[in-house]
């Protein structure tokens, strides 16, 4: 029974990592299609590839998510599903509502609930919920926003006697290279966080030492390949909410943000921080906007965006805690994998009766 639960929480996480890459990897593509840098089509391509490439750089993300953030010798396959399957109904609430919020904290909200639920406080590393998550995460998208207006500032200063034309097709081209890092440095930072999620639930199973940390080959490849079938399959409504309504960008305003979000995801995964991709380029994308006049960011949206942030760790947690709960019942982890699976059959269900009606031709 527990290797069935095994081959549940393989499965289950790696259609987390799917969400994944259509939920987030509108973040990696949305300004430079925004900005008719590239073709929707051949961005999301290369953003898939860029993504399966980009998930073997490092594994520094993969270990914190899987021993610092709970104690490994606490946790069973039960705790594992369960926060799972918490993180992949937050993602699919969200997604369904187009909204870009982080599966980086849905991921760490769901597993950190069903932990408590499952050994209440102890199991929790707070230290490495403060170091390693809250203070990069709260930290990234106001560095992004800082570092893409100041770099947006000196570009004005560069451009400022050149023809509009002109400065929109160079920045285009720039943009195909920024846009490139961003996928890159998304599959780095992302897919490691799946990875880390099995190879705890193998540390629970006893397949891995607790001492002896490693992420295996087929978990690496499996996680790139989940993250990169993900993007490919798009994320249509959160690329429209980047890349348009929290500020209308311009091609080198989307480069400045770009670079400044690629950067920042480059070094917080070199250092093992599960920082937010979404955090992440949405400040760089209100610092790029901000950089033309204040009011050129649509501050409502934004402080939507804020709070279903500010709302993830927690609902993710709660949820995470709920099916940690279900998993006590006969035959829990059955119950558990057979609600993920109606979860997310009821969501892109929804999802497409709504694709339906918004294409329908308007009644004459």
């Amino acid at each position: 029974m527990a290797e069935l639960t095994l081959v549940a929480v393989v499965v289950v996480a790696l259609f987390f990592d799917f969400t994944n890459g259509f939920h987030d990897a509108a973040n990696a593509i949305a300004t430079s299609v925004s900005t008719r840098a590239i073709s929707p089509r051949l961005a999301v391509l290369g953003a898939a590839i860029l993504n399966f490439v980009g998930a073997f750089l490092s594994i520094e993300v993969a270990a914190t998510v899987a021993n610092g953030i709970v104690v490994p010798e606490f946790i069973t396959i039960d705790v594992v599903l369960a926060g799972v399957v918490g993180a992949i109904t937050w993602n699919l609430i969200t997604w369904y509502l187009g909204l870009p919020t982080s599966s980086s904290h849905a991921l760490i909200g769901g597993v950190l609930g069903s932990a408590l639920a499952a050994n209440g406080l102890d199991v929790v590393q707070w230290a490495g919920i403060r170091d390693k998550v809250l203070i990069p995460s709260l930290a990234a998208p106001v560095i992004g926003g800082i570092s893409a207006f100041a770099l947006m500032t000196a570009i004005f200063w560069v451009i400022r006697r050149r023809s509009p034309g002109t400065v929109n097709r160079v920045f285009r081209r720039f943009q195909l290279v920024t846009a490139g890092f961003v996928a890159l440095t998304h599959g780095t930072n992302d897919a490691q966080k799946t990875m880390g999620i099995i190879a705890l639930a193998l540390v629970a199973a006893g397949h891995i030492p607790a001492d002896d940390f490693y992420v295996p080959t087929w978990v690496i490849a499996s996680a790139a390949l989940a993250m990169g079938a993900g993007t490919y399959a798009g994320g249509w409504r959160i690329i429209r909410t980047l890349g348009t309504r929290i500020a209308k960008l311009e091609p080198p305003q989307g480069f400045a943000a770009e670079a400044a979000t690629a950067s920042i995801l480059y070094t917080t995964a070199h250092f093992g921080f599960p920082v937010s991709t979404t955090h992440t380029i949405t400040g760089s994308v209100m610092g790029a906007g901000a950089s033309r006049r204040f009011s050129a960011v649509r501050w409502g949206v934004a402080g939507n965006i804020l709070a279903a942030w500010v709302m993830t760790i927690p609902c993710a947690a709660a949820v995470g805690a709920g099916m940690e709960l279900l998993t006590r019942l006969p035959a829990g982890d059955a119950v558990v994998f057979v609600l993920a699976t109606a979860i997310a059959t009821a969501a892109f269900g929804a999802r497409r009766r709504q694709t339906q009606r918004r294409l329908a031709p308007a009644p004459a």
